[in-house]
């Protein structure tokens, strides 16, 4: 129990520092948020969404998955979608994931049991819809690099089809949706250039 109490400390410290930098942030932070950008990411520890954009909190709105995986038909995902857009009315959708992704890894392994392969499956389809390209690449380290992209924009995609997504740009609100991708070699982001900003035609 001792890490359990070693993050209450850190709470703690973390809360004094903001309050020694800005006496008014906790109180900025109760006030109605007002993001414009939602990110959807990998679950993964290593990618922490706001620091790696340098926004405060209040300024991103973040999901995140295993994989970076949006499906029209994951409640969960669409329902932070809807909310994003309808209610917050974001003017900007992120989808990043990251190279040395384990999930996109996973898809090149074996069946794993329960929820999780259920999951992996949408990464294993977009392995399979590109196996063409992914074969002939020289490695497994590089067949893993290009898939962490192609994952990205399949996902892009797939968002581009999610309902409320769709009513927003029917009725002319000002939203974009995006692909980017992470490195952690580096701490740089790239843009794969999928951004879009309105029905596809």
């Amino acid at each position: 129990m001792t890490r359990l109490a070693d993050l209450f400390a850190n709470n703690r410290a973390w809360a004094e520092r903001q309050r020694q930098r800005d006496p008014a942030f906790f109180e900025g932070l109760c006030a109605i948020q007002a993001p414009d950008y939602l990110w959807i990411g990998c679950a993964d520890s290593r990618v922490p969404a706001n620091e790696i954009v340098g926004l405060a909190p209040g300024e991103l709105f973040v999901h995140r998955n295993v994989a970076n995986v949006v499906r029209p038909d994951d409640v969960n995902c669409v329902s932070v979608v809807q909310y994003a857009v309808d209610v917050l009315r974001v003017k900007h959708v992120i989808v990043c994931g990251h190279y040395g992704c384990g999930g996109v890894q996973a898809a090149f392994g074996p069946p794993l049991d329960g929820p999780l392969e259920r999951w992996i499956y949408h990464v294993r389809d977009v392995r399979s819809a590109h196996a063409i390209e992914l074969e002939p690449l020289a490695d497994p380290a590089t067949q893993w690099h290009r898939l962490c992209e192609l994952n990205v924009k399949a996902q892009v995609q797939s968002l581009c089809r999610v309902a409320s997504v769709c009513d927003a740009w029917r009725r002319g609100q000002e939203l974009a949706v995006h692909g980017w991708i992470y490195d952690l070699r580096d701490g740089l982001l790239r843009d794969l250039g999928v951004s879009v900003a309105a029905l596809p035609g």
